[in-house]
């Protein structure tokens, strides 16, 4: 009797191992299933050369308006050009745009939002007075007025949305480190003489950073939505590189005869979006604490 209780407490004692987060991630099964559409949509647009033999940016005006076909499955643009072809060059820039102006709007908004935290006082008054400035603008607003001062383009469309989604990165940063700016472990480092930066880099960031990770996600799929509505106003990457918003503002005057040039975009849009938000629920369950009984 005695052996089988001092077992019990052992295991009881034993620490619960907890799932990488990788693995948390998953076992979403609407995580998983946006996996599977982005995978899908990143192995399409960088095998793109290999996947079709059409030039996506060569007129054949002889081929305009086909409906789909072997040759074409789904048919052909008001110039001629195959859609298919278009769509999965579409998403390598469609993907970069996201990509990029997130990854920016995450460095440079997460870092001023950090530091706005940490530091506090005046720094963290004039960032959070910027921040509102910016916010009090509706985002498409602010980039539509942004491109409309700097030009199109792709490297513009980066910088516009990246400059939009700076601000609630910083935001969200802020917060995330506020939760964590008083804990225990941050007084000992301060205690022992360790600077402000190493113990952002080393301490606050890494238990703060669950929070920007599921932002980032989500907007990421804010961005894809962004870069096609700039395109399809004729703001964004301009012809003939092909871009999904581009594509469905050209396939819109040629609906009443054929709607395969803007349903094809238009599906690749719907696809990486939902991507993006199933995997962004997926994250953010998987991070949360109290949903696997940790702390």
């Amino acid at each position: 009797m005695a052996s089988s209780t001092l077992a019990f407490t052992t295991a009881s004692a034993r620490p619960r191992r907890v799932p990488w987060v990788g693995a948390r991630v998953w076992r979403h099964p609407g995580a998983r299933l946006g996996v599977v559409l982005l995978a899908l949509v990143a192995a399409g647009a960088v095998a793109a050369p290999f996947l079709t033999r059409y030039d996506p940016v060569q007129v054949a005006p002889a081929l305009r308006l086909q409906h789909p076909s072997p040759a074409h499955l789904l048919g052909t643009d008001l110039y001629g050009r195959d859609v298919l072809t278009r769509v999965l060059y579409g998403g390598r820039v469609s993907l970069s745009v996201g990509v990029l102006s997130v990854g920016a709007a995450l460095v440079v908004g997460g870092a001023v939002g950090a530091l706005s935290a940490f530091w506090g006082r005046g720094f963290d008054a004039v960032v959070m007075r910027v921040s509102d400035v910016v916010l009090a603008f509706p985002a498409i607003l602010l980039a539509i007025a942004l491109l409309a001062f700097l030009g199109g383009g792709f490297w513009n469309v980066v910088l516009a949305i990246a400059v939009v989604y700076t601000a609630p990165m910083a935001r969200v940063a802020r917060g995330a480190v506020l939760t964590v700016r008083h804990e225990e472990y941050v007084d000992a480092s301060q205690a022992i003489g360790a600077g402000d930066i190493r113990i952002m880099l080393r301490h606050i960031l890494p238990n703060a950073a669950a929070p920007l990770i599921v932002e980032s996600t989500l907007r990421l799929a804010f961005a894809i939505l962004a870069e096609a509505a700039l395109s399809f106003l004729g703001l964004g990457t301009q012809p003939p590189t092909p871009s999904w918003g581009q594509m469905i503002a050209e396939g819109r005057a040629v609906m009443t005869f054929s709607g395969w040039p803007a349903i094809g975009p238009g599906i690749a849009i719907t696809m990486t979006v939902l991507g993006f938000n199933l995997v962004g629920d997926g994250v953010r369950d998987a991070l949360d604490p109290h949903l696997h009984g940790i702390g």
